[in-house]
């Protein structure tokens, strides 16, 4: 998937834990070469290509694509499937994957806590220990090397987090309306809720759709909170974000 996955695993069984995570590990390598579009013999290549239907694909393949349908109708079409018309499902595969590893290491024999990172987009399950929440820093787009935020899991043993941005990759961001880079007056946005598939995707479409427009529509979205960070070095939050930091 073109990024690092690291796994902070706590708890549990010696002989479990090292066999979840050779599950998840080859897991993810199967997810990259199911769903990579720079392969040219992935599935979803192929079906991109009309060589593959998807009953005839993997049953992930029809998992993530009716999510990725589910996504752009939540966010009206800022988040998308597609690129160029072609069918790209690479922004919710990696939050997904990382989800579906972080569940399965969770349920290893006697794990407590489980911190998946996939290229900076985190899913956290359970607590590193007792009294201990699990807490995840916000880089500081305009200040390298700094925080913008510290986001605390405490009070649940679930929780994503998930940042879309131009600090680390550039303009990456594709506009679905106008298939061009998404220019907006953000560079970045951070969304926090239980899903990590979720919260990638709406930390994506928010980041399309600017700040003013993002932040009403983030609001209204169940059990979600957000920081975004304008070019201006403007801060703005959902209201209960304050909540979240710690």
């Amino acid at each position: 998937m073109g990024t690092v996955f690291s796994f902070d695993v706590r708890g549990g069984e010696p002989v479990a834990v090292r066999a979840a995570l050779e599950e998840v590990v080859a897991g993810l390598h199967r997810a990259d070469e199911v769903f990579s579009t720079y392969r040219e013999n992935s599935q979803v290549s192929r079906l991109a290509r009309g060589e593959l239907s998807v009953g005839e694909c993997a049953p992930e393949v029809a998992e993530v694509l009716e999510l990725g349908a589910e996504a752009e109708r939540v966010s009206e079409g800022w988040f998308s499937t597609s690129y160029e018309g072609r069918l790209d499902p690479t922004g919710i595969v990696k939050g997904w994957a990382a989800e579906r590893a972080a569940r399965r290491l969770a349920a290893a024999a006697g794990v407590t806590g489980v911190s998946v990172n996939g290229g900076g987009d985190v899913q956290l399950f359970g607590a590193p220990g007792p009294q201990r929440p699990w807490r995840v820093g916000v880089s500081d787009p305009l200040r390298p090397g700094g925080l913008a935020a510290v986001i605390s899991a405490a009070g649940t043993d679930r929780l994503a987090v998930a940042t879309s941005g131009t600090a680390e990759r550039g303009a990456h961001i594709v506009d679905p309306r106008t298939g061009r880079s998404a220019v907006t007056d953000l560079v970045a946005v951070t969304v926090v809720g239980p899903s990590l598939t979720w919260v990638d995707c709406w930390a994506t479409a928010a980041f399309a759709m600017g700040s003013r427009e993002a932040l009403g529509w983030l609001e209204g979205l169940p059990d979600v909170e957000a920081l975004l960070i304008t070019a201006g070095d403007e801060v703005r939050c959902t209201g209960g974000l304050a909540a979240r930091l710690g």
